[in-house]
């Protein structure tokens, strides 16, 4: 059987994939246990926001696997997507993006198709965001027959309301994509698409596909529509549209499973969401060889969950990884070696020691160098004098002429004032007087609290929300616009259905200036 998986992880490096691994904090660690916990042959991760110049070796070499990465040639800790197969499914081939632009002369995947409509200038811009990569395998039917399966891990791109250019950009990608994939499939190869597609499908694919108006005209659907075949009608058929959505083949009516939730709103705790990664592949393959398609919505992590898919087939590795793969990066080759090496018998310590530290061939004993002076502690003429003229902590608050002085606000210090004793005096009075004066400082006090509570404030009371009479969260307009900064209040309860009382109320009010 072999096992895929896909998942946009937002962040090689982030801190959040401790949640696969609450003990393990460095990098070759964390990625290791998150690849052995997801236990696969083959595991594609979207969102990897890392570029070669910042790209560890921990990161990069995992032991047990060969991994393939696509960097965003046009922006920083943006995009990126990485494939890890363990050595049992090491490909044949490997190829950084869809255009062929980047692709290297030994070891590429080939296959791209007619190309003709887009610029040489645009399929470089396409191919600039590391959004795509391409792995070869062979595979091995229960029948003993050997086949090709081109597996294409993406991450499509994001369409910004604010930014007509990239639904553009996205239709486009979209359509590149398309071309090579029904290319490999001319070819004779079976075809997976894996990733992050950046669209819900279908209405059952969005947790809010009622209140978003012509939601079947959206151009991505329309392209998807074009691409993919209805399980429940045209799957069985030899026309229509080439590839299939394997989930939805195994689980065609299934409500609410969803794979990406909104962090800011906490919809994941009331699973109100949209499923927007999907495992796809050719009709043949899918109806002959898959076993299984299923989500991971427990897997934390990240704001999406893993997808994936079990076949009926086995993986034939190859004998050597295609020049794609990490290890033989110039920055990495070279540099693998095994623990032994690191492992010195005890009694060659301490020539070992000597001999790094000596230019020469001869061992020297290092003599011990002498102790440093202790420091006198005694102070400087200068600072003697200065300790002397060194003022209280009050000579540095002056009186403003602008505003009234204290004396002025009838606040006197607070200090209890000695009684009047005189020889005729009795202790009664002494006592009476030392209550009277504790009382006037106490009185004092209090309305000195009140003068400093009036001039400093506060800040003010946090607003209860309509719908559940709680206190609200407020939060920070980040959307370029006439409000951009602006803070409002909304209700702190996590996003859900509206038809589920314990989800988040409508409740708006913008934050008044201080």
């Amino acid at each position: 059987m072999l096992r895929l998986i896909s998942w946009n992880i937002n962040g090689i490096r982030s801190p959040q994939q401790g949640a696969l691994c609450q003990e393990a904090r460095s990098s070759a660690m964390t990625t290791k246990r998150i690849l052995d916990e997801l236990d696969a042959d083959i595991v594609c991760f979207q969102e990897t926001k890392v570029t070669r110049d910042v790209l560890t070796e921990p990161l990069a070499i995992v032991e047990g696997y060969n991994s393939y990465f696509s960097f965003s040639r046009s922006r920083s800790g943006y995009s990126g997507v990485a494939t890890f197969c363990k050595n049992s499914a090491a490909p044949v081939a490997a190829e950084e993006g869809l255009s062929g632009l980047f692709a290297t002369q030994n070891g590429n995947v080939g296959c791209y198709g007619n190309m003709d409509e887009f610029t040489p200038e645009e399929l470089r811009a396409l191919d600039s965001e590391g959004r795509a990569l391409l792995t070869k395998h062979k595979i091995c039917t229960l029948e003993g027959k050997e086949k090709t399966l081109t597996l294409i891990n993406v991450y499509c791109p994001h369409a910004d309301p604010g930014k007509p250019e990239r639904l553009t950009f996205k239709l486009r990608f979209y359509r590149l994509l398309q071309i090579r994939a029904e290319a490999l499939l001319a070819a004779g190869s079976h075809v997976i698409i894996l990733g992050d597609l950046n669209t819900a499908h279908r209405p059952i694919d969005h947790c809010d596909a009622a209140n978003l108006e012509c939601f079947e005209e959206d151009p991505g659907r329309k392209w998807m529509d074009g691409l993919l075949s209805n399980p429940e009608g045209q799957a069985g058929s030899q026309v229509g549209p080439p590839f299939i959505d394997s989930f939805r083949y195994f689980q065609p009516k299934q409500e609410r499973a969803f794979t990406c939730w909104s962090v800011v709103s906490g919809a994941r705790h009331l699973n109100y969401g949209t499923r927007i990664d999907y495992v796809l592949g050719d009709r043949t393959l899918v109806m002959d060889t898959f076993q299984t398609s299923f989500l991971l919505p427990k897997v934390m992590g990240s704001d999406h969950c893993p997808v994936g898919a079990a076949l009926n087939v086995s993986s034939v590795p190859a004998k050597q990884c295609p020049p794609l793969c990490t290890r033989f990066l110039p920055e990495f080759a070279g540099t693998q070696l095994k623990i032994l090496h690191f492992l010195v018998p005890l009694e060659q310590e301490s020539v070992l020691e000597q001999s790094v530290m000596q230019p020469s061939n001869q061992i020297q004993v290092q003599k011990r160098p002498k102790k440093a002076p202790v420091c006198s502690t005694k102070p400087w003429p200068d600072q003697a004098s200065s300790r002397r003229k060194q003022k209280d902590l009050m000579s540095y608050f002056q009186p403003s002429s602008s505003h009234p002085q204290t004396s002025d606000l009838n606040l006197p210090h607070l200090s209890v004032m000695a009684p009047h004793v005189t020889p005729e005096t009795s202790e009664e009075e002494v006592m009476a007087q030392v209550v009277e004066e504790q009382a006037k400082a106490k009185d004092e006090k209090e309305v000195r609290t009140l003068f400093w509570k009036t001039v400093l404030g506060g800040p003010s009371p946090v607003p209860l929300c309509g719908g559940h009479k709680e206190p609200c969260v407020m939060r920070t307009v980040k959307k370029s616009g006439p409000n951009l900064g602006r803070h409002f209040y909304m209700c702190a309860r996590p996003q859900g259905p509206p038809s589920d009382p314990s989800s988040r109320c409508n409740f708006f009010l913008w934050r008044k200036p201080s």
